[in-house]
Order: structure tokens, then C-alpha cells, then sequence
């Protein structure tokens, strides 16, 4: 009886017998799910090609993209328009930067500065312009710049001034016009101590 139990085709036998038992055992049959009364179901018109199915919810995620679409494309739209405005005002911050610096430069250029080192020159040099005749002091000053002028006329009193600006004037047209330039331009001395920043 051992050797009959042992042999091949039994162990086949009982294999097989085993795995139709257990799949008896657990098998079970699927449950066939029923749509709704109310639902929708795709549709095939009757008697029509398969290409002209239909499938609510297709058409709705269909609807739904274009809608997605649109939106994207409204959106896509105020960023380009935005990006414009952008592009236009920076070109305005640069017109606006560009003009700030011409008239940095022209407010530099205008305006006469004078340092703490030259404090003490240019109060000596009043002294000594405001002792001299206008006439004398006029031959000298013409040879000297505009800035140098300002400076030294900005330590000198309006009454030592007056004369030697008067005698520049009496010149050619060219020195009343500097004289001119002179007096214009010493409203605007500046002093400015070293240690500040140019």
C-alpha cells in the first residue's frame, strides 16, 4: 500500500484533486452591476458605424479641457499684456534714470564747490583782491577761471565785489557776458566739508 501511494501518478492524482477541491472552494461568481435607471450610458445610434459613439462623460472632460483651454489662453493673454507694461515702464525708469543723471551732471557742473582746504587760501586771496584797485584786480582775475572766481568772490564782501565785477563788464561784450556768468554763478557756491563724499 505504501509503494501505491508513493508511485508518480497517485502524487498526480492527489495534486490535481486538491486544486479542483480548493478552487470549488473559492470560487465565487461575479456579482453583474446593473447602471442606474437614470444614469448615463454610452450609446451607440442604432444601425450606426462604431466611430460615431457616444460618451457623455468623454464629451464632458472634452468640454471641460476647452474650458481649461480658454482659460489658460485669457491667462496667457494679461501675462503678455503685463510683460508689455513692464517692458514699457522700465523703459520709462531708464528715460527718467538717463535724464536724473544729465541733470546731476549739469547741477555738478553749475554749481561751484569749495572743500576745506581751500577755506583758508581763498580767505587770504579775498583779502588781498578786496585791497587792490579793480582795475588791478580785474587784469588778474581775467586769466583765472570762472570757478576760481566764484570761490574767491564768495569770501569777499558784496562791496569789494561790485567794483571789480564793474570793470570786467566795461570790457568787450565777451567779458560783460562773463561778468555776467560770474555773478550768476555765485549764487550757487556750495561749501563742502572733506570728509562728506563728493
Amino acid at each position: 500500500m505504501i509503494k501505491f501511494l508513493q508511485s508518480s501518478w497517485m502524487t498526480a492524482l492527489i495534486g490535481a484533486l486538491t486544486y479542483v477541491g480548493v478552487t470549488i472552494a473559492l470560487w465565487r461568481t461575479p456579482k453583474i452591476i446593473l447602471p442606474p435607471s437614470g444614469a448615463m450610458v454610452a450609446k451607440a445610434a442604432p444601425h450606426a458605424p462604431s466611430w460615431e459613439f457616444q460618451n457623455t462623460e468623454v464629451d464632458e472632460l472634452i468640454t471641460d479641457l476647452q474650458h481649461q483651454k480658454q482659460v489658460l489662453g485669457d491667462r496667457e493673454r494679461q501675462l503678455n499684456e503685463l510683460d508689455s507694461r513692464l517692458k514699457a515702464e522700465r523703459q520709462e525708469i531708464v528715460v527718467i534714470t538717463e535724464n536724473v543723471g544729465r541733470m546731476q551732471t549739469a547741477f555738478d557742473h553749475d554749481v561751484v564747490r569749495v572743500h576745506d582746504e581751500e577755506i583758508a587760501n581763498l580767505k587770504r586771496l579775498a583779502k588781498i583782491y578786496a585791497t587792490m584797485s579793480p582795475d588791478g584786480a580785474v587784469t588778474i582775475l581775467k586769466e583765472m577761471k570762472d570757478d576760481d572766481i566764484v570761490k574767491i568772490f564768495a569770501y569777499m564782501k558784496d562791496a569789494d565785489t561790485a567794483p571789480i565785477l564793474d570793470m570786467m563788464a566795461h570790457g568787450s561784450p565777451a567779458d560783460a557776458k562773463r561778468a555776467a556768468q560770474i555773478s550768476e554763478r555765485l549764487k550757487v557756491v556750495m561749501y563742502r566739508p572733506t570728509n562728506n563724499p563728493s
